[in-house]
């Protein structure tokens, strides 16, 4: 469990596929703090970390994850939206996020406005946004502002912008979302009373 609050940014320092699987090396402050089989949001995806070496760790996608991620997208020296597994004693800060992405979505729009920006994305999954409720992109949890089907808006103020990966999203750039848990759960429960 992950509360889409990132702790860190990563660098991807290498990527070598293995089969239809593809393990990455992650350079990161938090590296050294991690240990072997630990859980880790990487942009928004758990993945577990299977050997760590002084400022950098290892962690391997396979090719589910490949398939329903932008992590296949990833070039070296990209940047990755970090967060370590919740602490069942912390403050949740941003909302419960599961780290299983359930689809990508393509930025269609960046607006700045007054300060902060407007950022617009399009997916083309059956899952729903509500106005206000909760969405996590690349692994951080935001506030629904716009929700249309198959569209939503977000908007990111300065400090999330610049201690994110927001900062390099572009326009036609694919992003990790993952719906609101709560509410897929009323979807679900919903559509199988009708």
């Amino acid at each position: 469990m992950f509360t889409g609050i990132i702790e860190t940014i990563g660098n991807v320092r290498s990527i070598e596929k293995i089969d239809s699987n593809i393990q990455f090396e992650i350079e990161a402050d938090i590296a050294n703090e991690l240990k072997v089989d630990q859980s880790v949001a990487h942009n928004g995806c758990c993945l577990t970390v299977v050997s760590i070496e002084d400022d950098s760790y290892k962690v391997v996608a396979i090719e589910e994850t490949l398939n329903k991620t932008n992590l296949g997208q990833l070039e070296v020296n990209d940047k990755v939206n970090l967060e370590r597994c919740m602490v069942m004693n912390g403050r949740l800060d941003g909302h419960i996020v599961q780290g299983h992405v359930d689809t990508t979505a393509t930025c269609t729009d960046i607006a700045e406005r007054d300060g902060s920006h407007v950022f617009t994305f399009n997916y083309t999954s059956d899952n729903v946004t509500v106005e206000k409720g909760s969405i996590t992109v690349n692994g951080v949890s935001l506030t629904v502002v716009d929700s249309k089907k198959g569209q939503f808006s977000v908007h990111i103020i300065p400090y999330t912008f610049e201690n994110t990966n927001f900062c390099n999203i572009q326009k036609g750039d694919r992003v990790n979302i993952e719906f609101d848990i709560i509410g897929k759960y009323v979807e679900r429960l919903m559509n199988a009373k009708l």
